[in-house]
């Protein structure tokens, strides 16, 4: 009989693409709400009781980062509250936690990528604050069997992401596009993290933070270019600053994440972003 796994946030574009590519090897249960609520401990109770499940992968959360700017009692509700209560009950019923976080648990001021290691501060927005306050929760409350996941620059099947974002902009109708090329990251497919998140799921011997994103940086620019290249768009691509396109919340400058502990843990390297891409967009359009 496969594992079960219960999921939280389902309906997102990672819990999505971890349904289409675990769901051969683990009975995924998808949870969303409004059936399974993460700011009432009494509903997500509930949700493990009647399933039963191996494991929790946690992704429900509040992912629009300009919008955690503007409704911040909110952004912390789910973000920071939620997570604890994922813990919290995942603890009382010995059920372990997969927790996704992000890189903007980090400042980006750093002029390397982040280690596991590396001390984070939640940023310099709501976003990465609310999360960060999740992550110490996570630590605070489960720490003896929870594996906190953090990825950055996500894109999956159906969107919304910058690839999806990119590809509908390259219409005909823009003579050139204007992207930052001063914010680095690595781009990072919810395929590679699904594949991911499977393997560790097999290793529960390992806790505490793992980074998830695909190997190899880039700026958004590059990013750009690349999806172009690949998917065969001819569309003009601009450099530009981050100045030139103010946003409520200040982007990281740097968003780079080295996977020190899938080294230290001798587990198989996460993808080249490109490659990543590749696979990706070849799925995407039924290739």
């Amino acid at each position: 009989m496969n594992e079960k796994i219960l999921l939280t946030g389902g309906r997102g574009m990672l819990g999505r693409t971890i349904c289409r590519v675990l769901g051969n090897e683990f009975e995924i249960i998808p949870t969303d709400l409004p059936e399974v609520d993460i700011t009432d401990t009494a509903s997500l109770d509930s949700a493990v009781k009647k399933y039963v499940p191996q494991a929790v992968i946690h992704c429900a959360a509040m992912t629009a980062v300009d919008k955690c700017e503007s409704e911040m009692a909110l952004a912390y509700r789910l973000n920071a509250d939620g997570s604890g209560n994922v813990a919290r009950v995942c603890r009382a019923n010995g059920v372990r936690l997969l927790a996704i976080s992000t890189d903007y648990v980090f400042d980006g001021s750093s002029r390397e990528p982040y280690s596991e290691y590396d001390m984070a501060n939640g940023g310099n927005t709501v976003y990465g604050q609310s999360k960060f306050a999740g992550e110490e929760e996570i630590r605070k409350i489960y720490p003896e069997n929870s594996l906190i996941c953090r990825i950055s620059w996500l894109y999956g099947f159906g969107g919304p992401s910058f690839v999806h974002t990119m590809l509908a902009l390259a219409d005909g109708s823009r003579p050139e596009l204007k992207v930052v090329a001063d914010q680095v990251g690595n781009p990072t497919s919810a395929l590679a993290v699904a594949v991911k998140l499977g393997e560790l799921l097999k290793h529960p011997e390992f806790s505490g933070t793992v980074h998830l994103t695909c190997e190899g940086e880039a700026s958004w620019y590059d990013f750009a270019v690349e999806i172009f290249r690949q998917s065969k768009k001819d569309q003009v691509v601009i450099p530009c600053t981050t100045a030139e396109f103010p946003r409520p919340a200040p982007r990281p400058a740097n968003s780079r994440l080295r996977k020190d502990k899938l080294r230290e843990w001798n587990l198989p390297p996460m993808p080249q972003w490109q490659e990543a891409l590749r696979e990706f967009l070849d799925l995407e359009s039924g290739n």
